[in-house]
């Protein structure tokens, strides 16, 4: 039975799984210690979230106005993709999250597209039919009005360092003990499981539960118990990152903002204070240095301004849960930062983690279940964010010829034939058991239509559009912005969170 639960490594992965575990199993007796060291610094330029954080705040009884502002946070209303296509029109699109307005004109777009698909002059590109769209063009937030009825999903963008420090001083309240140490050895028992980590003034931390954050060293699962390592690379190019802050507008944006670049895209996520940018790339299509100069260039900053650089590894371990190690963040794995999943992986993760525990009477009697959710997290993840580079049409450079020239899966090849064929995906994601929860099948949609990913693209080949077809463009615009004015505007919103 657990009893006693070692974290290894604080950061955000390792401060949100002590504080939930803490706060989850207050009344259980429970010994949660936190090893940290104080060797390992952090990027601090920003994280990008998904609607699920929200819930964990709930599940961890922590208000937006309490940790947002300590945070430096912002609202997150969805991704906005900048230069990933190159056909007319859709040089841009925006991905949103769910919004109960969009829902209204969900049908219509299903349709334009439809017709899009069989070489009909429609009108499909996504961002007119979406309100959301329309509140990142607008600098708003996701919160309206009061007594307005309609609801919008919605995510944040925060300092992870900060964040992981607001954590780490509730877990603290709720009893999680942490120690500063650097570990250097693990001991196994006769089992092969974990008996105990060792620091370097040989310090020896006892546990019945690792839960290895120790990124991407993975010093518990990968290291010590050997678990096997499966890249990503053969699919998805980048490597590695180079980032760096700049000054904040006068009025924040809503939204994270994706754009491409020569060897990969660069990112840009608003926090209250300041901008964290980056630019993710393939290191076997360009050089550090060639990207620092191309990220400086894209951002209008002089030569030699500061900038960090990090290595990435893409891919999984075989099992996320083995023998008395969990891991969960870096040390499980990482589907590149494209889609902002990261900390949605660490969130689940735990959450996950948690019930297969307490369902199996503290015991590790559901760790193949709970693997087997987790495999199915990181397919669904990786094919969602394959698919942002089959899709793309850029010819400008070797990487994004690349990018899009791996023989695609069957799941997204019979997906990409249904697509070009003007079928329903829905049949072809709901039949290769393909997991809606991260990425609704709207955002499937948006991706594909967003990019003008269809098999005509030359405007002057399409046909007229039959004329029972009753998709009123105008009316949805109009419908649209009446919408967006029961918005607040997102600067407000923030304010409005200050005591």
């Amino acid at each position: 039975m657990y009893k006693n639960i070692v974290v290894l490594g604080g950061g955000t992965a390792g401060w949100m799984s002590a504080v939930y575990i803490a706060k989850k199993w207050a009344h259980k007796n429970f010994r949660i210690q936190v090893i940290e060291s104080d060797a390992i610094g952090t990027i601090g330029v920003g994280e990008g979230t998904v609607p699920s954080i929200a819930d964990f705040f709930d599940a961890l009884g922590i208000p937006e106005h309490e940790w947002m502002p300590k945070c430096n946070a912002t609202y997150k209303n969805g991704i906005r993709f900048k230069q990933w296509s190159s056909v007319d029109g859709h040089e841009d699109y925006f991905h949103p999250f769910y919004s109960e307005l969009d829902a209204f004109h969900k049908q219509a777009l299903l349709t334009s597209i439809a017709l899009r698909t069989q070489g009909f002059n429609t009108y499909a590109h996504p961002d007119v039919f979406s309100v959301v769209s329309k509140l990142d063009q607008e600098d708003k937030s996701p919160i309206s009005s009061e007594n307005y009825l309609f609801k919008s999903a919605y995510a944040y963008h925060f300092d992870a360092g900060l964040l992981a420090d607001f954590l780490k001083s509730k877990a603290i309240e709720l009893g999680v003990e942490h120690t500063v140490a650097t570990i250097s050895d693990v001991k196994l028992d006769n089992t092969g499981a974990i008996a105990s980590i060792i620091s370097n003034d040989g310090t020896e931390f006892l546990g019945d539960l690792f839960i290895d954050c120790s990124g991407f060293k993975s010093m518990l699962l990968g290291r010590a118990l050997g678990v096997e390592y499966i890249s990503f690379n053969d699919t998805l190019l980048n490597d590695a990152a180079v980032t760096v802050a700049t000054e904040m507008d006068s009025s924040i944006p809503s939204a994270t903002y994706s754009t491409a670049l020569s060897s990969g895209w660069a990112w840009q996520i608003p926090l209250t204070h300041r901008y964290g940018n980056g630019y993710v790339y393939s290191s076997k299509y360009i050089s550090p240095e060639q990207a620092t100069i191309e990220l400086l260039e894209h951002l209008n900053l002089p030569e030699g301004t500061p900038v960090n650089h990090v290595k990435m590894r893409v891919g999984r371990f075989a099992k996320g849960w083995e023998k008395n190690c969990a891991a969960l963040g870096l040390a499980q794995g990482f589907v590149e930062p494209l889609e902002a999943t990261a900390l949605h992986f660490v969130t689940q993760s735990v959450i996950d983690l948690v019930s297969a525990i307490e369902d199996a009477n503290y015991s590790d009697a559901n760790r193949d279940i709970y693997n087997k959710k987790l495999e199915a997290r990181f397919t669904s993840t990786r094919d969602y964010i394959e698919l942002h580079y089959l899709a793309n049409s850029r010819t400008d450079s070797k990487y994004w010829h690349a990018a899009r020239s791996f023989t695609p899966n069957r799941r997204l090849q019979r997906l990409i034939n249904a697509w070009q064929r003007g079928e329903n995906i829905a049949h072809v994601l709901n039949e290769e058991k393909v997991s809606l929860q991260l990425f609704s099948l709207e955002a499937w949609v948006y991706l594909l239509a967003g990019k003008g990913f269809y098999s005509t693209t030359n405007e002057r080949t399409l046909k007229v559009a039959p004329d029972n077809v009753n998709v009123n463009i105008e009316r949805i615009k109009q419908f649209v912005n009446i919408s967006a004015t029961h918005f607040k505007s997102h600067k407000l919103s923030l304010e409005n969170l200050k005591p």
